[in-house]
């Protein structure tokens, strides 16, 4: 055995660990509207459907109905969520200039600021100092810093309006499609299209679970009680509300 065979054996076995872990992204613009779009859309689908065939309605009145609900809560999805996340992106667009401005007009104060928040949180008032100094030389990365600590926000990575209306869109379509689809396929019964949207309903929060903490049962079964508990109600009172109207 060579000198360099001993020592690659009696070497730590940690040193070829490399801890390269990844995070996954929290704050992009598409899997809150994507989630909320498609949970969204099989609840209040499901519950639309469910309450009008409550009151007895025909087939084509209820397919009709589905349809309808798909296209109106989809476009009102997208809309809403473009409106607000621009409005968001807009909010933070605009503090950034304060900032900016801030920056420009009063540099040795801003740099100041920066150095107390370091020392607050256990930095070396000297250390502190001289971090801030070196962080305040470009301008830009001054800013990033700023907003980074006193919004919150990372200027380079703020939520698309466009990717927010197409994702929320897009799910909400998907997941109302479901109670109708079976309609579609010749189906004339209500219940399998309530089999086929709790279902869906079962299999998105399970997919939720899979960038969350919770469990992928739980996850599911908590979206398939509440999808049920609405699908539920809304067929008691339509039935309620065809009783009376008829």
């Amino acid at each position: 055995m060579s000198v360099t065979d001993v020592m690659d054996a009696s070497a730590p076995t940690h040193i070829a660990h490399r801890d390269n872990h990844t995070h996954r992204d929290v704050n992009g613009g598409w899997l809150r509207p994507a989630v909320f779009g498609a949970m969204d859309g099989l609840v209040s689908n499901l519950a639309l459907m469910t309450g009008v065939a409550g009151g007895s309605v025909s087939q084509q009145t209820l397919v009709i109905t589905g349809l309808a609900g798909l296209a109106a809560g989809a476009f009102s999805m997208a809309a809403g969520e473009y409106t607000s996340v621009a409005s968001q992106r807009e909010l933070v667009q605009a503090e950034l200039d304060v900032e900016r401005r801030e920056l420009r007009k009063h540099p040795k104060d801003e740099q100041a600021e920066l150095a107390a928040l370091y020392e607050s949180r256990g930095v070396e008032p000297a250390l502190a100092r001289e971090v801030a100094a070196q962080l305040s030389k470009d301008p830009e990365q001054a800013l990033e810093i700023h907003a980074r600590e006193e919004l919150g926000v990372d200027p380079s990575d703020l939520p698309s309006p466009l990717v927010a209306a197409v994702s929320s869109f897009g799910s909400f379509a998907l997941g109302a499609l479901l109670p109708v689809l079976p309609y579609l396929l010749g189906a004339s019964a209500l219940w399998p299209a309530v089999v086929l949207a709790l279902l869906g309903l079962f299999g998105c929060g399970a997919v939720v679970a899979r960038v969350t903490a919770r469990s992928w049962w739980y996850s599911g079964l908590r979206q398939l009680a509440l999808g049920g508990a609405a699908a539920g109600v809304t067929y008691v009172l339509g039935t309620l509300f065809g009783t009376a109207v008829g």
